[in-house]
């Protein structure tokens, strides 16, 4: 089965044009305001206005109200729901989308600094509902921190949820100099890039601003990696 592709935090409807040519499977729009790439609901509109039909529309929204979220993932057209901040398994039914619900990874090891904090297959099998689960470093804020965490943090996450194990994305500082390491290592079902895929200007990183040649980059990356791990599967 081949890795599916998520592109996010887009806010340009060059970037989504570029992406969909590209060949990603999904892009995501970040509804959070904190956020650096977060987009007004007119803004969305436009954007997912040159979507076509065979690529899914992520909504990302952290800690909002069940009822914004239902109203924002029907006036813009989404096709997905992700739930990037606090939100407990109830938080995460009855919203008449598919669900996936990002989990955060401290770098402190699996009892990360407070004690009472679940273990990972915990957390996994708590949200056995949801669609998906995405794996992202943890950081100070919500919506995505662009860093990496130790893989083999993973090693049992599905222990107690198994279905996951063929419906979870993997995020958190994704690149196309890294991505090809993590599907050869971890064969996730899907990765989802957005800081990996951004432009930069005089040495500072443009955020929420797209490029185009490091978005096919990164989707060859993947690709490649693909085609790899078939022929080690034939051979």
């Amino acid at each position: 089965m081949r890795t599916r592709i998520k592109v996010c935090g887009l806010t340009r409807e060059a970037d989504v044009e570029a992406a969909v040519q590209a060949g990603a499977d999904a892009l995501g729009f970040v509804f959070y305001e904190p956020s650096p790439r977060s987009v007004s609901i007119q803004q969305a509109q436009r954007l997912i206005r040159r979507v076509p039909a065979w690529v899914a529309v992520v909504g990302l929204f952290v800690n909002a109200p069940r009822n914004i979220v239902m109203s924002v993932a029907d006036e813009v057209g989404l096709s997905h729901l992700q739930l990037h901040g606090d939100e407990s398994p109830e938080d995460c039914r009855g919203l008449g989308r598919p669900v996936i619900k990002a989990l955060r990874l401290s770098a402190q090891g699996e009892k990360a600094a407070n004690p009472s904090t679940p273990v990972l297959a915990d957390q996994v099998a708590a949200y056995s509902d949801c669609h998906a689960v995405l794996f992202d470093a943890d950081s100070a804020g919500f919506g995505g921190s662009g860093q990496a965490f130790d893989w083999t943090r993973l090693s049992g996450a599905f222990a107690k949820a198994p279905r996951h194990e063929f419906c979870w994305v993997l995020s958190g500082g994704l690149e196309s100099g890294s991505v090809g390491r993590a599907v050869a290592q971890l064969a996730p079902p899907c990765v989802d890039v957005s800081s990996g895929v951004e432009a930069w200007e005089n040495g500072k990183q443009l955020k929420g601003i797209k490029d185009a040649i490091r978005i096919r980059e990164f989707v060859a990356a993947v690709q490649a990696a693909d085609a790899n791990r078939l022929l080690k599967n034939i051979s």
